[in-house]
C-alpha cells in the first residue's frame, strides 16, 4: 500500500482527530509575529496564534508549542504544550513588546520561571520580504489548523464547511488544486518547525513539499471531484461521510463473496467483479 505524503497525512489526521475547542487562549493582543534583532534581518521570530506558538531562529533549532492548557504563573501566562515532554512557554506583555521564558524541563511549576533566560521580542512595522515569503503560508496554516480542530470532531458538515472556509482563497466555495496545495505546504512548514527547523532550513521542507503538495492536491481533487468541475465542494467532501453516513440500505438478495486475501484498491475491485462473474 502506498503511503500518503506526510503533509497530507498530517492534515487528514488533524481533521479526523480534532475535537471541540477548549479555552486554552493566548491573549488577542499578543498574537501575531514577534522578532528579535534587527527588523531588516532578524535573528529569530516568534509567532503566537490562539493556542499555539512557533519559535524559529537563524542557528538554533526551532520549536513548536500547541497548548493543551494555559494559566497564570509568576507574572506570566504559562502555556503547556501537548506531547510526551509537555513543553512549556511563559509569555507576557512588556514595555518593549513581549517577554518569553522557556523553562527547563526539570524546573518544577512552583519554581517557575527558574534559571531560564527572559527573551525580549518586538513587533516590526513590516515583516522582512524573505520572512513573509518563506513563512507566510505556514503561519496561516498554524492558525487555520486551530479553526479546523475546533470544527472537526463534531458534525461532519461543520468540518467540511471549516475546510472550505480555511482553504477557499478565491471565495468561490470550491477547493481548487492550488488551494489544497497551499494547505499542504502550510502543513509541511508546521512539521518542519516541530522537527526543529531554523529560519532558513525550513525552505528545504517547503521546497520538498511543494511538488508533492500539488501532486497530492491533484490526486485528492481527482479522487473526490464527482461532478468533474476540477474543484471540491462541501457536498463532495461529505459524500458518504455526512448525512448519508451508514444510510446505504444494501439488499438481502445474493450470497456473500470470499474477501479474504484480496488486495486493496484495484485488486479489491477486480476480485469483487471476478467473484460476481464466476457466480
Amino acid at each position: 500500500m502506498s503511503m500518503l505524503p506526510r503533509p497530507l497525512a498530517f492534515l487528514l489526521a488533524a481533521l479526523l482527530l480534532g475535537g471541540p475547542a477548549v479555552a486554552q487562549e493566548v491573549p488577542q493582543a499578543l498574537r501575531g509575529a514577534w522578532f528579535a534583532g534587527d527588523c531588516a534581518d532578524p535573528d529569530a521570530m516568534l509567532v503566537l496564534t490562539g493556542r499555539s506558538a512557533a519559535r524559529l531562529e537563524v542557528e538554533t533549532a526551532g520549536r513548536l508549542f500547541r497548548f493543551d492548557a494555559t494559566r497564570p504563573a509568576a507574572g506570566f501566562t504559562l502555556g503547556v504544550g501537548v506531547g510526551a515532554e509537555a513543553p512549556r512557554l511563559m509569555f507576557r506583555a512588556a514595555r518593549d513588546g513581549l517577554e518569553t521564558v522557556e523553562p527547563e524541563a526539570k524546573t518544577r511549576d512552583d519554581r517557575l520561571p527558574g534559571d531560564a533566560p527572559v527573551v525580549t521580542w518586538r513587533r516590526c512595522p513590516t515583516p522582512p520580504a524573505a520572512i513573509a515569503l518563506l513563512h507566510g503560508e505556514g503561519i496561516a496554516f498554524m492558525a487555520a489548523l486551530e479553526q479546523l480542530e475546533a470544527a472537526c470532531g463534531t458534525a461532519p458538515g461543520a468540518c467540511a464547511e471549516a475546510i472550505l472556509r480555511q482553504g477557499d482563497v478565491s471565495g468561490d466555495a470550491r477547493l481548487a488544486p492550488a488551494e489544497i496545495a497551499r494547505l499542504l505546504r502550510g502543513a509541511a512548514w508546521l512539521l518542519a518547525v516541530q522537527d526543529g527547523a531554523t529560519l532558513d532550513s525550513v525552505v528545504s521542507a517547503i521546497g520538498a513539499g511543494a511538488l508533492g503538495g500539488i501532486v497530492s492536491a491533484r490526486l485528492l481533487v481527482e479522487s473526490l471531484d464527482y461532478d468533474g468541475d476540477g474543484r471540491l465542494s462541501a457536498a463532495e467532501l461529505l459524500q458518504d461521510r455526512g448525512t448519508a453516513f451508514a444510510r446505504a440500505p444494501g439488499t438481502p438478495m445474493g450470497r456473500p463473496l470470499e474477501l479474504e486475501g484480496l488486495a486493496e484498491g484495484v485488486g479489491l475491485l477486480r476480485g469483487l467483479l471476478e467473484g460476481l462473474l464466476d457466480r
